[in-house]
C-alpha cells in the first residue's frame, strides 16, 4: 500500500482521501480494512468496454447505488470543508438507473446533476473521476460565494 502511495501522487488529493473514508463507511463488516487504496477504488474505474458490457435492463445494484452516494457525498463534505457551511447532498434513483443528484447548502442548490444509466456509473481513471469531483465542487463553491447570504440560512 505505501508503494502505491509514493508512487501515485492523486492518493494524497483531498478529494480521494474522501473517497476512501466514504467506502470504508459503507463497509459495516470491515472487508476494506485490509485492502489496498487501489481495491477499495477500483470499482469506480472501468474502460468503456467494460461499461458497455454491464447490461442497463433490470435494477441497479445495491453496491452500484451506494457508490455513487458515495461520490456525491464526498463532494459535499469537501464543499463544506470549504464554506463552513453544511452541504447535504440527496440521490434519488428509480429502480431504472435514472434519477437527480443535489447537493444544498442552507437553502441553496449548490449542484444539481441528472443522473443516468447508474448500472454503468465508473469513470475512465480515478484521475477523471477527481477531474469531474473538481469541476463540480468548483461550481458548487462559485455558488456558495455568489449567494452567501442563502446558503447561512
Amino acid at each position: 500500500m505505501t508503494e502505491t502511495l509514493e508512487l501515485d501522487p492523486i492518493f494524497s488529493t483531498d478529494y480521494i482521501k474522501e473517497m476512501v473514508k466514504q467506502m470504508r463507511a459503507i463497509d459495516s463488516y470491515g472487508t476494506y480494512d485490509e485492502w489496498t487504496l487501489e481495491k477499495i477504488l477500483a470499482p469506480f474505474v472501468k474502460t468503456k468496454d467494460e461499461r458497455r458490457q454491464i447490461p442497463i435492463i433490470g435494477d441497479p445494484d445495491e453496491e452500484t447505488l451506494a457508490r455513487v452516494k458515495c461520490f456525491y457525498n464526498a463532494i459535499a463534505v469537501l464543499i463544506e470543508k470549504e464554506c463552513g457551511h453544511m452541504a447535504v447532498p440527496m440521490v434519488n434513483i428509480t429502480h431504472e438507473g435514472f434519477g437527480r443528484a443535489l447537493i444544498t447548502v442552507g437553502k441553496l442548490v449548490v449542484m444539481d446533476r441528472t443522473v443516468r444509466d447508474v448500472h454503468r456509473f465508473s469513470f475512465d481513471s480515478l484521475s477523471k473521476m477527481k477531474d469531474e469531483a473538481d469541476k463540480l465542487l468548483s461550481v458548487a463553491l462559485e455558488i456558495v460565494g455568489r449567494y452567501p447570504e442563502v446558503a447561512g440560512l
